[in-house]
C-alpha cells in the first residue's frame, strides 16, 4: 500500500476543512442554526474531527458566512483568455468586492485565527484557514504556466498570494491609510511587476 505523502496529507486536511465549511454553509442556507455535531454529520466526518478543525460552532459559522461569498473561477469569464495580468486583475477585483462586503466578519475571523495560533492546546498540524486565493491565482496564470519554469511559477503564485487577499486589504487601509482606489492601483502595479519579473527570470 502506498503511504500518503506529507503534501497529500496536507491536501486531505484542506479538503476536510472545506467539507466542514461547505456543510455548514449548506445548513445555513436551509435556514438552520446547526450545532458542530450537525455539521460533522452533514460533512460525513466524526464529531472529534470537527472539533479538531474548529474550536466552536461560532468560529465555524463565522467562517462559513464568508466562505459562501468567496469568488470562484467564473470571475475569469470576462477576462482576457491569454493575458495573465488582466486575468489576475479580475481575481483581485473579485476579492476586493468580497472583502469590502464582508469586512466585519473577515476581521473577526482573522482575530479568532490569530488568537488560536498562540494557544498551546490546539493542534498545529491542521490548516489554520482555508486557502481560497491560490486556486484562483493558479487559474488566472494557466495560460502563462508553460512559459514559466516550475520553481518560478511556484514563487509567483506565492508572491501573488501576498498581494491579493484580506491581509493586503487590511495593510493598505489600516497601516498605509490608502483610499480604496489608491490601494487597488498599488495592488495592480504589484501584480504587473511580479508577472514581469517572473517572465524575465
Amino acid at each position: 500500500m502506498t503511504r500518503p505523502t506529507p503534501q497529500g496529507r496536507s491536501n486531505q486536511k484542506q479538503r476536510t476543512r472545506k467539507d466542514l465549511l461547505d456543510a455548514a454553509a449548506r445548513l445555513l442556507r436551509e435556514g438552520r442554526r446547526p450545532s458542530l455535531d450537525d455539521v460533522a454529520e452533514a460533512a460525513l466526518v466524526s464529531r472529534a474531527t470537527a472539533y479538531r478543525y474548529f474550536a466552536s460552532i461560532e468560529a465555524l459559522l463565522l467562517e462559513a458566512s464568508v466562505h459562501v461569498s468567496a469568488p470562484d473561477a467564473g470571475v475569469l469569464d470576462a477576462a482576457s483568455p491569454t493575458d495573465p495580468v488582466d486575468r489576475l486583475t479580475a481575481v483581485d477585483g473579485a476579492f476586493e468586492v468580497m472583502i469590502r462586503d464582508n469586512e466585519a466578519p473577515l476581521r473577526l475571523m482573522l482575530a479568532r485565527i490569530l488568537e488560536r495560533s498562540v494557544r498551546t492546546d490546539v493542534p498545529t498540524d491542521l490548516p489554520a484557514r482555508q486557502n481560497r486565493r491560490a486556486p484562483l491565482i493558479e487559474a488566472a496564470l494557466e495560460p502563462a504556466r508553460r512559459s514559466l519554469a516550475p520553481e518560478t511559477y511556484d514563487k509567483l503564485v506565492a508572491a501573488l498570494s501576498i498581494v491579493i487577499g484580506t491581509e493586503s486589504f487590511i495593510v493598505t487601509r489600516d497601516v498605509l491609510r490608502l483610499s480604496d482606489a489608491d490601494a487597488a492601483e498599488v495592488r495592480r502595479w504589484a501584480i504587473a511587476a511580479l508577472v514581469e519579473a517572473a517572465r524575465r527570470s
